[in-house]
């Protein structure tokens, strides 16, 4: 297993949610929302939270640079999802995106912007969330599963992914954009990409069966293979079990592929060879925050910047001294 990797960064950010709750707003087009009428919804919110500060201690163990961030207002119930509202790209670009939801437009915060603009070598930020206003939307890195090695930026169409926005964002950061239909079982789309598939530095995983035009399928397989990546074909079920909600970082010791528990379970020994080759799974139980609709890579916003110390985001460092971290000790 090789070291660094442009696709796997060594820095994140985290959202630790206080108020916790499955989103009423973004229910009617995520199918993957669901119920749990055994635990109140107290009891959901501080499972939510342990599991965020659970995730958040495994990276840093794995020498992962965790900035963990608190959010302790009840109107922004998905706010433990970061990467739908922002990106960092190579050349110290970040990207601020418009969401559908006026529930999650409230997510955006200039904390984490000013944050990143201190700590690391930030050139330019270019924000879309105006789109809003002509009801255009582009959900950052759910909405677009991102190569950052061969600048290739792979996208469902959905509430949450507007071609003119993928188009205008692929322009602006030089991506070649693949765009393509994919639904569920029951024949909905599927609200985000990353639900779909991930892409590592030598694999991706993907419900290539959900894509619904056959030849854009094949084309999408062929796309991905001349990369030189293995394809892991996930089952629907797999999907279901957000097997492909996955996001492959760099520790100390390499490589590692942070996802859920429920989702490490639902992949065969033989996909889990295949990935285990390149980088050392880390599953994490957030089975409160799955009830939401996105596991453990729609938690996790990739740091793709140099740090102003003179160190690259994806060099080495020690655990726990990340943004806050010298301020709190997240227990174990």
């Amino acid at each position: 297993m090789s070291g660094l990797s442009v696709q796997a960064p060594r820095a994140v950010v985290l959202i630790r949610p206080h108020r916790f709750r499955p989103n009423p707003h973004t229910r009617d087009d995520n199918g993957f929302q669901a119920d749990d009428q055994r635990r109140t919804p107290g009891q959901i919110a501080a499972a939510a939270y342990a599991e965020a500060t659970c995730l958040a201690e495994r990276l840093r163990k794995t020498g992962v640079r965790v900035h963990l961030f608190e959010d302790e207002t009840a109107s922004a119930p998905d706010s433990v999802f970061p990467n739908n509202w922002f990106s960092t790209h190579s050349g110290g670009r970040v990207a601020v995106y418009p969401m559908y939801s006026p529930s999650r437009q409230r997510e955006r915060r200039s904390d984490i912007l000013e944050m990143l603009k201190a700590e690391y070598r930030v050139q330019e930020v270019i924000d879309y969330s105006g789109l809003e206003h002509d009801r255009i939307y582009l959900e950052g890195t759910g909405a677009m599963v991102v190569d950052h090695i061969d600048r290739v930026v792979y996208a469902a169409r959905s509430n949450r992914t507007s071609p003119a926005a993928l188009t205008r964002f692929c322009a602006q950061f030089n991506y070649e954009p693949i765009l393509f239909d994919a639904v569920d079982p029951a024949g909905r789309p599927i609200y985000h990409t990353n639900v779909l598939m991930c892409i590592g530095t030598e694999f991706a995983m993907i419900g290539l069966s959900a894509i619904t035009d056959p030849a854009r399928r094949a084309q999408v397989r062929r796309r991905i293979e001349e990369t030189g990546r293995t394809v892991i074909d996930l089952s629907p079920a797999q999907v279901r079990q957000f097997a492909g909600n996955a996001i492959e970082l760099t520790g100390s010791g390499g490589r590692l592929l942070a996802l859920s528990a429920r989702a490490m379970r639902a992949l065969e020994q033989a996909q889990l060879r295949v990935i285990s080759a390149s980088a050392t799974p880390v599953p994490v139980d957030v089975g409160a925050i799955e009830l939401a609709g996105g596991s453990v890579r729609c938690m996790i916003a990739g740091i793709h910047l140099a740090h102003r110390d003179g160190h690259p985001a994806d060099v080495a460092r020690s655990p726990g001294t990340g943004w806050l971290a010298e301020r709190e000790e997240v227990p174990a």
